[in-house]
């Protein structure tokens, strides 16, 4: 059976042929940009050249800040429940005390009525043994007031008797009779006294035992309606609401955080600040800030110790006036002060600092056909500009575009 390869033959020789084609154009463009092993031809249009001139350095860094309330409180539930009803949406405005949240929780309701239903009782039981014992004091009373009168009357019965004994007008058994029934109508008298001082002091502790149990169930009670009160989730302070992520129907357990709420009678502006700053950068530190025209000043308030990315958080707070209308999540950009202002020699900022660290440049002939790498040496920077400390002189130009394209190469040609 005979097969058919000749088109497939033909397709590989077209492939090697376009690879053969690809190398040589390859290879000529490489022959085209090199020439020797350490030169580069680029073309003049290609590459952006700055002079070094002399002028006055500002030491400031230009950042990018947010600005942030001064001071956000967390709003939680203090009691666990599903989320009945919203007042409030996030960033309305609230007061201290507004509701922003009402909770439902069964349980906690029963508890309210079972508590309602002891209290009640415990008063009722309370005012019945009050009653039982004012009667039984006021009964006691009587009994002293009969035992008494019974007590007098014995007494003179035994005078009499004893008048009669003596005139041997009666036998000695009527007289010893009439003063043993005194006798007895006495004791009969001081033990109804003394039972009534005992029951006194019994029904007296009784009393206060009882109120105070009945107290402890007042207040019981007044905790479990400020429980129920807690079912409404209050602004603890006045402000704007932020962060709401309570949603209709969703069980809130006590303690978890269901927003915040962002006061507003001062604000602060939140920046990341490249961690070549972090030894010059303090607390104390003055910026500004500008807005339609108006400058405003800043001051760095707080600095935070993690570096991240290759930057640091700080925190700066708006000195005297502040812009009018600020919000929260507002961008600003601020120029900090670093230093004071002095002259020194200057090149404009450009990408070839990431390329060689700043430590190398490409310096331009006078006739501006070729390039040579120069050590430097930079000091400081702002927005606009390094600060040339050594290997450059004023009037010199250099190459500040990217040097990625130059490889190793010392010497560009420029074309």
């Amino acid at each position: 059976m005979d097969k058919e390869i000749k088109p497939k033959n033909r397709f590989l020789k077209k492939a090697a042929v376009a690879i053969a084609g690809a190398a040589i154009i390859a290879a000529a463009i490489y022959a085209i940009t090199r020439i020797g092993d350490n030169t580069y031809k680029a073309d003049a249009d290609s590459v952006t050249i700055a002079e070094v001139t002399s002028g006055i350095f500002n030491d400031c860094i230009r950042l990018n800040g947010r600005v942030e309330t001064g001071v956000t409180v967390q709003v939680s539930a203090l009691e666990t429940g599903i989320v009945d009803r919203r007042w409030v949406e996030e960033g309305a405005m609230v007061k201290e005390g507004d509701i922003i949240l009402t909770l439902h929780n069964p349980n906690l309701r029963q508890q309210i009525l079972d508590s309602e239903s002891q209290l009640a009782e415990k008063q009722n039981m309370l005012r019945d043994t009050e009653l039982a014992m004012e009667k039984e004091r006021l009964q006691v009373r009587q009994d002293i007031l009969s035992t008494r009168t019974d007590y007098s009357r014995k007494q003179r019965i035994m005078k009499q008797h004893e008048q009669l004994y003596r005139e041997n007008l009666c036998s000695r058994e009527e007289y010893l009779q009439a003063r043993e029934d005194c006798e007895l109508a006495r004791r009969s008298l001081a033990l109804l006294q003394e039972r009534l001082s005992q029951d006194s002091l019994y029904r007296r502790e009784q009393i206060r035992m009882m109120r105070e149990s009945l107290r402890n169930m007042q207040e019981n009670f007044s905790l479990v309606r400020q429980r129920a009160d807690n079912l409404n989730v209050r602004a603890s302070h006045s402000g704007q609401l932020g962060n709401l992520t309570a949603e209709l129907g969703q069980n809130i357990a006590a303690g978890q955080q269901i927003g915040q709420i962002n006061i507003l009678d001062d604000y602060k502006i939140a920046v990341k600040i490249d961690e070549h700053y972090i030894d010059r950068v303090e607390p104390g530190l003055k910026g500004r800030i500008e807005r339609n025209g108006a400058k405003y000043d800043v001051v760095v308030s707080k600095l935070y110790p993690e570096v991240t990315d290759g930057t640091f958080r700080a925190d700066l707070r708006i000195e005297g006036a502040r812009p009018e209308n600020i919000k929260v999540g507002q961008t600003f950009y601020i120029d900090l002060q670093l230093g004071e202002p002095a002259r020194a020699l200057l090149v404009p900022r450009g990408a070839f600092f990431q390329s060689s660290g700043g430590n190398k440049v490409f310096v331009v002939s006078k006739d501006g056909s070729t390039a040579t790498l120069r050590d430097i040496k930079i000091g400081r920077q702002n927005p606009q500009y390094y600060e040339i400390l050594e290997g450059l002189t004023a009037g010199e130009r250099i190459i500040t575009s990217s040097y990625r394209n130059f490889g190793n190469a010392n010497r560009i040609v420029l074309k």
